[in-house]
């Protein structure tokens, strides 16, 4: 029994660091800028890819110009969302690192 009580110790610590790693995410943030230099539409995401704040540079907002802005915000969330994937992936290698193992951390997110 001792060694299940070693495995079952091992997963609370596991599951512990992973509570502290998805909080941890909240406070990750990238931005995705698109159009016009890549300024005209700014979007913002936490780790868990929740749009924090848009920025739309008035120079953009006509009511003739609405599909290419909605290419930009899309374009924008795009490009957020990869950067803040690619933030989360490193902080969960070096968060997770020697406690989880070669368990794959897509699992996680």
């Amino acid at each position: 029994m001792e060694g299940f009580e070693k495995i079952l110790g091992q997963m609370q610590e596991a599951q512990k660091k992973v509570q502290e790693i998805q909080q941890k995410l909240a406070q990750i943030q990238a931005t995705g800028e698109a159009g016009a230099g890549a300024g005209a539409v700014k979007v913002t995401v936490d780790g868990h890819k929740k749009v924090l704040k848009l920025d739309i540079d008035k120079e953009f907002i006509h009511p003739e110009e609405k599909e290419v802005l909605q290419d930009l915000i899309i374009a924008a969330i795009t490009l957020a969302t990869q950067a803040v994937a690619e933030k989360v992936k490193e902080e969960m290698k070096q968060s997770a690192s020697g406690i989880l193992g070669e368990i794959p951390m897509d699992w996680m997110l």
